[in-house]
């Protein structure tokens, strides 16, 4: 995320933790109470100021602790037995080629900061931070700290709204206070649904030793289970829900609500009893329907098709078309009566035997060329669009009326040779000697 956008981001959680706290203590409570100093009025605030101050905390933890990076010098060990997650395809340890580095366990690379984090569980635009091994703990007690603290103050809030309905008239709210009692519901409780649902989904997750991308991974593997294409995997980093704390909060109970430095490096975790080596190495379980698949390489040549053939629609074909141009044409327009189909030959149109791949649906559609770019239209010129438009007018009914001539008979075939006699000079005039008897 952006700096400036990320710095937006978090102004704007700290508005919304600040104004519930501030305006409901200053507006609502303490006009409440007289505007003086009680032991009844401490009793109230105290635990509420003592709920905002960890959450404002934990808040702070979350944004400037680092989720933890892999080292530059760090390899796994692959003779020393200890567990690392390996490649399905290959078998070797995970590698993220945009660091260059190995990967340690439960490791992922965040696009959003540009590197590997341990342990990742997601990227939060809300900390503008990546969520990982080392404030993973922080973020958990600040999502805890959130339900309190808005719980608490609903609680506050709805206490004076219920003393008001049955107060005399001298102790009813000013219209001021009215505005803020309905200001704090509005930020309160829109808040308290939304981080509660996702505070119920890390909890739930917190018991099971499980991050928001492996949780994605454990539905893969319960969708291959319930389609029978794998047997049943087993999660290898759950140790029960009590050691499962421990690993994020730490090993003290009566200081997992307290800020506190995760137990471990992040480059290597426990497993659960039972597990071995191969347990942790067949995690996440892959498609057994994708081990015949052989591992994608590059080409070495831009033109190649799929792993090696020749692209059969980059064959050269410019040259036949440019033959094809300096064929002869006929010198009749289309419409001429002594335009000669058979002879014309069209300067655009490709010949069979060119390289081009031309397509047509019918005997009078447009001939389509289909290449490497998609489909192309092939170019048609002006005679061809007046020929294809006057024969698609003469189909038409009624649209012309034509002359059909009538076959001659013999006396008209006679008028036309004593015509044709009358057209010729008086000297050509044929004469027929009269003979006297």
């Amino acid at each position: 995320m952006n700096k400036l956008l990320g710095r937006v981001v978090i102004g704007f959680v700290l508005f919304l933790i600040l104004f519930p706290v501030c305006s409901s203590q200053i507006f609502i409570i303490w006009p409440w109470y007289g505007r003086e100093l009680t032991v009844e009025l401490l009793i109230l605030l105290v635990p509420f100021n003592f709920l905002a101050i960890m959450l404002l905390w934990n808040y702070y933890l979350c944004i400037v602790t680092d989720p933890g990076r892999v080292p530059d010098s760090w390899q796994p060990d692959t003779q020393s037995g200890e567990g690392y997650e390996v490649k399905k395809l290959t078998g070797g340890p995970r590698y993220c080629r945009s660091c260059e580095k190995y990967k340690p366990p439960r490791s992922h690379h965040c696009k959003q900061c540009n590197r590997c984090v341990l342990r990742m569980d997601h990227h939060c635009p809300w900390v503008n931070n990546c969520i990982g091994h080392f404030n993973c703990g922080h973020f958990i007690r600040f999502l805890f700290y959130v339900d309190v603290t808005c719980t608490y103050h609903l609680f506050m809030v709805t206490r004076r709204v219920f003393y008001t309905m049955g107060a005399r008239c001298w102790d009813e709210p000013t219209g001021l206070e009215l505005i803020f009692i309905i200001m704090n519901y509005v930020f309160s409780i829109p808040v308290l649904l939304a981080v509660g649902a996702f505070s119920l989904y890390h909890f739930y997750s917190l018991l099971g030793n499980t991050t928001t991308i492996e949780g994605w991974e454990k539905d893969k593997a319960a969708t291959l289970r319930r389609r029978g294409k794998i047997q049943e995997v087993k999660f290898p980093y759950n140790l029960g829900a009590r050691r499962n704390i421990a690993s994020v909060l730490g090993s003290n109970p009566l200081l997992w609500c307290w800020p506190t430095v995760p137990p471990g490096t992040g480059l290597k975790y426990q497993l659960s009893m039972g597990d071995g080596i191969d347990a942790q190495h067949n995690w996440p379980p892959r498609d057994p329907t994708l081990n015949d698949q052989q591992e994608f390489k590059l080409p070495s040549s831009p033109w190649t098709y799929e792993n090696g053939s020749f692209n059969p629609t980059l064959r050269p074909n410019g040259t036949r078309l440019r033959s094809n141009r300096s064929q002869s044409t006929s010198s009749y327009p289309p419409y001429h009566p002594d335009y000669d189909d058979i002879d014309a030959v069209d300067a655009r149109t490709p010949s069979p035997d060119s390289g081009t791949d031309y397509e047509e649906d019918g005997k009078d559609a447009v001939r389509v060329r289909r290449g490497s770019e998609g489909y192309e239209i092939r170019p048609v010129d002006r005679q061809e669009m007046l020929r294809q438009l006057m024969g698609d007018q003469a189909d038409q009914v009624d649209k012309y009326q034509y002359y059909v001539p009538e076959p001659p008979s013999d006396d008209e075939d006679e008028e036309e040779e004593l015509a044709d006699d009358d057209d010729l000079p008086l000297g050509a005039t044929r004469t027929t000697p009269i003979i006297s008897v």
